[in-house]
């Protein structure tokens, strides 16, 4: 069983950048598809972006495509998300999210398979 460690959220202005990161331990990482969602105050938690199992494939939700990238260490156990030309609308809390051996499709936030970080906040102001 995996355990997520999310780091990096703060206080960014507009247009802006900021990365955050997630460290596993607890499983063999390089065997998990890793996502990252994000929840604001009165909102569900929305997908952001997932890169596969094997590194292969990067998934973006339309709102942060061109502006966020996700990529894996696999020798460190990590996923980052780098975040750039931030707005106001991306203000929240930021979770890191595992699914074994997910490559892609819909990857449902609900699911009892997921394991997820505890969460950083991310806020960017105008």
């Amino acid at each position: 069983q995996v355990q997520l460690v999310d780091a990096g959220g703060g206080l960014v202005q507009a247009g802006g950048s900021l990365r955050v990161s997630c460290t596993a331990s607890g499983g063999t990482f390089s065997m998990y598809g890793m996502g990252w969602f994000r929840q604001a105050p009165g909102k569900e938690r929305e997908f952001v972006a997932a890169i596969s199992w094997t590194g292969a494939s990067t998934y973006y939700a339309d709102s942060v495509k061109g502006r966020f990238t996700i990529s894996r260490d696999n020798a460190k156990n990590t996923v980052y998300l780098q975040m750039s030309s931030l707005k106001p609308e991306d203000t929240a809390v930021y979770y890191c999210a595992a699914r074994l051996l997910w490559g892609g499709g819909n990857w449902n936030p609900t699911g009892s398979n997921n394991y997820w970080g505890q969460g950083t906040q991310v806020t960017v102001s105008s």
